[in-house]
């Protein structure tokens, strides 16, 4: 007979699968992809440290994920989980969007007024700079509406009219900002600092020209329109001409900021050698990201994971309270 306590209960390892079930959200797109846990009480983020290759080898097929019902539920575990997936998140410097730091470096999502959309883009695309990979953390879903409908950023690329594609590869994109209250965020926010001699050297770092008109700046720098993703290979829309030209504003605004700006309004977009990008280019780019628009409801908890090459993301308007809040993780760029 075997002697009490002699027997030793083995332990069962689960795979990924029997924890966690994967499928599409939605049939006839590829993102996001789904993930939900296949059983009772799974912590998301001791899961991600276990299966983190798992996640990122689907991230760069899908180029977003989903993570539902886990069962998350304030922002410090997602900061967490963040942290799991991205080692150290970034601070979220040279704005061009009102933003309020939440918890650590986890930040509201764009402050725009409830009843405007925000049209889709890359994170910080109009730099040389920019984060790899974002999540986003339904803290309160919208009454209505609010969704951030997400984008495959390869299928951009291929909706483009070639022609038009190929100039902005070749001449890439010069982003002119003058800084202030009207569309542009005052330089002080946009670089975390009221210190000029800091300002000027962030500029001088990241190849930016810059002039001071009194107590206002004017920055100017030339980026990427095409990008190549460093582990896939594949050739991605990115950047952000769409929404700085001044054919993004509505035309009773854009005439009165031309008026009340000596004809240069507080942002705008062009070609790199500083010629005009025409409006019906820009109107066809809108359309190839409206193509390729994947859109769903947030449910409370949700987190929505990206690779910020692979995937563009965007705001619609919405009604009630909202709460969403970002990270940022993983730098990467041309230098």
């Amino acid at each position: 007979m075997t002697k009490p306590g002699s027997i030793k209960r083995k332990s069962i390892a689960l795979s990924a699968e029997a924890l966690v079930r994967e499928s599409v959200l939605n049939a006839g797109s590829s993102l996001p992809l789904l993930f939900e846990p296949a059983v009772d009480g799974v912590s998301l983020t001791e899961w991600a440290k276990a299966n983190r290759g798992l996640i990122d080898q689907k991230l760069l097929q899908a180029g977003a994920i989903l993570f539902r019902s886990f069962n998350l539920d304030t922002v410090e575990a997602f900061e967490e989980f963040m942290l799991v997936l991205t080692g150290e998140l970034l601070e979220y410097s040279y704005r061009s969007t009102p933003r309020t730091q939440v918890s650590g470096r986890i930040y509201t999502s764009t402050e725009y007024p409830a009843h405007q959309s925000i049209p889709l883009h890359n994170e910080l695309s109009y730099t040389r700079q920019w984060p790899m990979r974002l999540g986003f953390f339904c803290v309160t879903p919208a009454d209505e509406g609010g969704e951030t409908p997400i984008a495959d950023s390869r299928q951009v690329f291929n909706n483009i009219d070639p022609a038009i594609r190929e100039r902005f590869e070749r001449e890439q994109v010069s982003y002119v900002r003058n800084y202030g209250e009207a569309l542009d965020l005052p330089w002080q926010d946009v670089f975390q600092t009221g210190d000029r001699q800091q300002v000027e050297e962030f500029c001088r770092q990241a190849g930016i020209e810059f002039e001071w008109k009194g107590d206002e700046l004017r920055t100017s720098q030339v980026c990427q329109a095409v990008a190549m993703h460093p582990e896939t290979g594949e050739a991605v829309w990115f950047n952000q001409a769409h929404l700085f030209h001044v054919s993004s504003l509505k035309s009773e605004i854009r005439e009165s900021l031309l008026e009340t700006s000596a004809g240069e309004p507080p942002r705008n977009a062009y070609y790199g050698d500083g010629s005009v990008i025409a409006d019906n280019d820009l109107d066809q780019i809108r359309a190839a990201y409206d193509a390729a628009t994947v859109i769903f409801p947030w449910q409370k908890g949700d987190i929505l994971v990206v690779d910020n090459m692979l995937a563009a993301h965007g705001r619609r308007p919405y009604r009630g309270a909202r709460q969403i809040v970002v990270g940022m993780g993983q730098p990467s760029g041309v230098g």
